[in-house]
């Protein structure tokens, strides 16, 4: 972020605090201004508001789902509906604020991916400018500030992986992004259940747990043998930590950071071992 005059001055304070449990007013205008830009605009020249029908699906979702307020309360006119979402937008509490953004940006009827995409890339580099803790990754909101975490997740998630480990990453991501009731222990258990994933499909054995699948994949695709030992270890610690692959022990240590931890190196070494394994001509 390029500093003002006045900041290199010393005139203006620079923001050097993660924003993690609040949300200044200037994070929360930039993320109201993505809205306007990417929905709300939308609504200039309608009136009524059925004669946008995107627009009108993403309200009755928002009254229904969302808000939970009876449907014929939600108004006809463009003005009355944006009068009211603002309202609330600027009123509510800043975990709220990010579960509004979350759902319309999940919501909005968007067949073609022209909008939701583009809103949750321009909300996170509002989010990255106001150094807020939060990013949208794999489509919800969730506690991760380093880009470079981002990317490792983003491309696991993205990329065309076996469907299982797709679906175990964005188990794990969205108990990891909880923010009522996160589960560490099952997000660590989904991560490492991905690589398992993908390394039952390299050795088309669906049935090989990550321990066996290793010791085929080092001679198959070229793995390191210190970067097995490394994840054979890393199974290892699933096996016994806080009972994450057992039974569920009365007391959990288990937080954020090592939940988050599993995620990025989980799908870091997925990115891996799909790049190895398509040099090494096998097709997952």
């Amino acid at each position: 972020m390029q500093l003002s005059f006045s900041q290199r001055k010393g005139i203006e304070p620079v923001k050097s605090a993660l924003q993690v449990d609040s949300m200044d007013d200037d994070l929360r205008n930039g993320l109201w201004n993505a809205l306007t830009i990417f929905y709300w605009n939308r609504m200039r020249g309608y009136n009524p508001v059925e004669l946008f029908p995107k627009l009108h699906t993403l309200c009755q979702s928002l009254w229904f789902s969302y808000f939970k307020y009876p449907l014929d309360t939600l108004s006809a006119d463009c003005y009355g509906i944006h009068h009211e979402l603002r309202a609330y937008f600027f009123e509510c509490k800043w975990n709220e604020a990010y579960d509004f953004i979350e759902f319309i940006a999940n919501n909005y009827p968007d067949e073609d991916n022209s909008v939701n995409p583009r809103f949750m890339d321009f909300c996170n580099r509002v989010l990255k400018r106001e150094l807020s803790a939060y990013r949208f990754v794999g489509g919800v909101i969730t506690q991760l500030t380093s880009e470079e975490e981002i990317a490792e997740i983003e491309e696991a998630l993205e990329a065309k992986s076996p469907k299982p480990a797709t679906i175990h990453l964005k188990t794990a991501l969205d108990l990891l992004a909880d923010r009522t009731s996160p589960d560490y222990r099952n997000s660590i258990k989904e991560s490492i259940s991905a690589v398992e994933a993908v390394c039952c499909s390299i050795t088309s054995n669906p049935k090989a747990t990550l321990g066996q699948a290793l010791k085929q994949i080092e001679s198959k695709v070229g793995l390191h043998p210190a970067l097995k030992s490394a994840f054979s270890s890393l199974y290892g610690y699933t096996s016994d930590a806080d009972g994450i692959r057992h039974a569920l022990l009365d007391e959990s240590n288990l937080d954020f950071e090592d939940a988050k931890f599993m995620l990025v190196s989980c799908s870091a070494f997925i990115n891996y071992l799909r790049a190895k394994s398509s040099k090494a001509g096998i097709k997952l």
